[in-house]
Parts: C-alpha cells; structure tokens; sequence
C-alpha cells in the first residue's frame, strides 16, 4: 500500500509506486510536447525509471518529493506533481508535468494548490518557486492559479537542459 500524502476533491497525491507508475509515466515521457518544457528530449523506458529511481531517492533525501497523482474517480496515474529541491536548484520547487490524456482538465492547478498548502502548512516552507520553461503558457498559467507570481528570468538551470527559464514564486502569507 503506497502512502497518500494529499487528497483534493477530485485527486490523491501518493508517493511514487515503481511498479505500479512506471507503464504510464514512461507513456508521459514519450510525448514531445510534454517533454519540451521539461528538458526537451523524450526518454524510453529505462531513462524514465532512472527519472523515478531519482524522484524516490529525492524523497529519501529530503523527506518529500514528486508525488505520483491518481484520478479518484478512476484510479488512472495522471501525473507527478510536488515540491522538488536537487542540489543545485536556487530555490525549493512545486513543480508538475501531467500526461497529455489528462491536460487541460485544471489537475495541475488542482494538485499544485494543494502542494502550496502542504508545503507552507506540513513541511513548513516561507517560499517557493515554479521554474518554468519559456513558451509555457499552460505552466504560467498554472503558476499564476495558485498564487504565484513571475520574480525573474533564469538561464541553464540543472536538469532543464539550457532551456531559458521564468522563475515564479510566492511566499507563505
């Protein structure tokens, strides 16, 4: 049994289950658009798994992470959304990358806002940021919805594949 750490009305937010995450988020992460904000470059099978072997590690490093994020009304992985903070990054992140099956449904804007809480309220976060890609419109947007706002631009920021970046943030009210 995988441990849930957010439920939203429509969502749970459960930790990173390899066996059972793996097939759908490999399917993510073959789409090119969704992979262009996100470094650029589509990955097979075994990278993805490294991806998820990181993400896990991530979480036993800092005691949060990614979190893979579950339709309740049917069970369907639809994503991973979380905060995230590899060493490097100038600033704790609520990041989100969701299978194209399931965009344009508002479960980014859902799960993000329920990872602004949890952060500020359960690990205790004073600010985060949202390193978003340009071009990404949808993210911004996301960003934007829970309650962030643009600070700054950034260039090769780790693992974005020197992708020019916006930095959004907020801090806790």
């Amino acid at each position: 049994m995988t441990k849930t750490f957010i439920e939203t009305e429509r969502l749970i937010l459960r930790e990173v289950d390899m066996e059972r995450d793996i097939d759908a988020w490999a399917d993510m992460m073959t789409s090119e658009d969704t992979v262009r904000y996100i470094g650029g470059v589509t990955k097979d099978r075994m990278m993805t798994w490294r991806d998820m072997v990181t993400v896990v590690g991530h979480q036993q490093v800092r005691g949060y992470s990614f979190m893979s994020v579950e339709e309740k009304a049917t069970g369907k992985w639809i994503g991973r959304v979380g905060p995230w903070y590899p060493d490097g990054w100038e600033e704790p992140e609520i990041g989100w990358t969701i299978h194209r099956d399931f965009t344009g449904k508002g479960y980014a804007k859902e799960a993000g806002k329920a990872c602004v809480d949890y952060v500020f309220n359960t690990l205790g976060w004073t600010q985060l940021i949202h390193v978003i890609a340009h071009g990404n419109i949808a993210s911004i947007k996301t960003a934007e919805a829970v309650g962030s706002k643009y600070l700054r631009e950034a260039i090769d920021i780790p693992l974005f594949g020197g992708l020019k970046c916006h930095i959004y943030g907020q801090s806790k009210a």
